[in-house]
């Protein structure tokens, strides 16, 4: 028979009688653990080898004599101290000078092997067999008993001996990390803490997404990517954690499994959650529609500060108010109707989303605030983001180094061309092609929105309304449908936040409105997405 069928001969009959030849021939079990899982070892490595034998049993009796004839030998030259180990112990199989390339691969195998143990069977393989420290050593820095340090030993052990017929295949085998990404959308002020950020790398992604499928032990993830536990708990620790210590895309359970710890929807999930919002995208459009067609008079009647009031850029500024009215309408009912008991996770930064399908929609909303600054006491600065129009500038922007900004409210009374600097000039042609600002003749103009501050509160009056009796039928059944989901699709320690789910099935209503209202002519986009459309200020001398 070839030699690698020995595997086919272990069973617990055969390992009962190996561990009692053991046991007759050391001081006590934890050595004749030891001397049992060295046999084992070297029979699976003779299993790995070429060759054929004729008897089976002879041979594994053999191996298991020369085992203990060179257990006792070192044993004996230790001068009767009690055997703990060296460096070298963990390979009685290190290949001769005519099989050096496949003691190389099986010593490759082990440490492979040590990688994927869990960090406190991994920490005792090391400090004993590489750092060659005493059992009572590991005990002392691991602050445990010198037994469960031996028990450790011993379990490790036999996961690394199990693995070790296996490896030649796994070390071929690629790294199990299919690419994946995921759209997640922040709420609140990212300066508290954006987990985003910690998670950027393909493993990060990969583990948090294992994760969102079911609670998963940093060995189950590491079986499951083929990814040494080392590297898995370190990810594990970070995504944790976040980048703030306190919130981050994953949480440990108190069975020691790690699972998801936001919103995140599978493909499936947010195809059904935004379906439910799509279908009754046509009739909000045009109530929408209809209802600027109504107010347009009372929308140019708001008193901006602008030398120049257009109605295309008062829109802009409105539409993201009036496309989440449904969105919001829906929320309440939920809030009412639905998750009256659910309490409301409070924090200051919050993040939800889905696994990228393709499909990325616009609906972001970023403001500053300033004081001091070209003679206002305080500055506001707002603008929107959506698939028609990009981003200004983000939350922690300073305006107090932008010029172009400075620019603009410079702008608000008049600025002549004259007055300034070539700096000066070169900054205001940027301003103007970004649309802070326009020229008529030598003087300029700010062009985007400014209000003053006072009058801020009433700045989304008009758009509001639509809250009042125009959609309570749709959003009734828009409502009954997402509870459901949330029901059927969150655990219940994300419970609070089911407002986030609601977010994400309402995400196409942005995008939706506003190509809506463009095809009918009521919007008209800016060039290259970048313009005075959907940016405004409000300041205060």
């Amino acid at each position: 028979m070839k030699k690698h069928e020995l595997l086919n001969y272990f069973n617990d009959e055969l390992l009962e009688k190996l561990y009692g030849f053991c046991y007759s021939r050391t001081a006590d079990s934890y050595e004749a653990q030891e001397l049992c899982s060295d046999i084992i070892f070297a029979i699976v490595k003779s299993a790995n080898a070429e060759g054929d034998i004729e008897n089976p049993y002879p041979f594994i009796w053999r191996v298991a004599r020369n085992v203990y004839a060179d257990f006792s030998d070192k044993r004996k030259r230790r001068d009767g101290i009690f055997y703990e180990g060296d460096p070298e112990e963990i390979f009685p199989f290190i290949s001769d000078e005519n099989d050096e390339d496949e003691g190389h691969e099986l010593i490759c195998a082990v440490y492979r092997c040590i990688a994927f143990l869990t960090r406190a069977y991994r920490e005792v393989m090391i400090m004993f067999y590489i750092d060659g420290l005493s059992t009572a050593k590991i005990a002392e820095r691991q602050k445990t008993s010198e037994g469960a340090v031996r028990q450790r030993l011993f379990s490790a052990r036999k996961k690394v001996k199990s693995e070790v017929e296996k490896m030649s295949d796994t070390n071929k085998r690629p790294v199990a990390l299919d690419k994946i990404d995921f759209v997640i959308w922040g709420t609140g002020n990212p300066g508290w803490g954006d987990p985003r950020n910690e998670c950027t790398r393909q493993i990060s992604k990969q583990i948090v997404h294992l994760c969102h499928k079911k609670p998963m032990s940093a060995l189950e993830i590491a079986e499951a990517l083929n990814v040494p536990t080392v590297y898995v708990e370190e990810e594990l620790e970070i995504q944790t954690k976040g980048e703030n210590g306190k919130y981050g895309l994953l949480r440990r359970l108190d069975n020691g499994k790690y699972a998801i710890n936001f919103i995140l929807l599978d493909k499936d999930k947010v195809e059904k959650a935004h379906g439910i919002y799509n279908e009754q995208l046509p009739m909000i459009c045009n109530v929408i529609s209809d209802f600027i067609d109504k107010r347009k008079g009372d929308y140019l009647a708001f008193p901006y500060l602008n030398k120049k009031i257009d109605l295309n850029l008062v829109l802009w500024q409105q539409v993201y108010t009036m496309s989440h009215v449904f969105g919001e309408k829906v929320e309440r009912i939920l809030s009412d109707n639905y998750f009256a008991g659910v309490e409301k996770v409070k924090r200051p930064f919050s993040v939800f989303g889905y696994v990228d399908n393709g499909k990325h929609y616009g609906g972001g909303w970023d403001g500053v605030v300033a004081r001091n600054v070209c003679g206002f006491s305080e500055i506001r600065l707002d603008n929107i983001y959506i698939k028609r129009i990009e981003k200004h500038f983000g939350c922690g922007h300073n305006i107090s180094s932008d010029s172009k900004i400075q620019l603009a409210l410079r702008s608000i009374n008049g600025l002549d061309v004259g007055t300034l600097s070539e700096v000066e000039k070169e900054h205001a042609a940027k301003a103007i092609e970004c649309g802070y600002l326009y020229r008529e003749e030598n003087m300029l103009w700010t062009k985007i929105l400014v209000n003053d501050i006072k009058d801020e509160d009433r700045l989304f009056d008009i758009s509001d309304e639509l809250s009042n009796g125009y959609f309570d039928a749709e959003a009734q059944a828009v409502a009954g449908k997402v509870a459901e989901l949330i029901r059927r699709s969150v655990s219940d320690y994300l419970l609070g936040e089911w407002r986030f789910f609601n977010n994400i099935a309402g995400l196409p209503l942005c995008d939706g409105v506003v190509e809506s209202l463009i095809e009918k002519g009521i919007l008209t986009p800016p060039d290259n997405g970048i313009g005075a459309e959907g940016c405004w200020m409000g300041v205060s001398k």
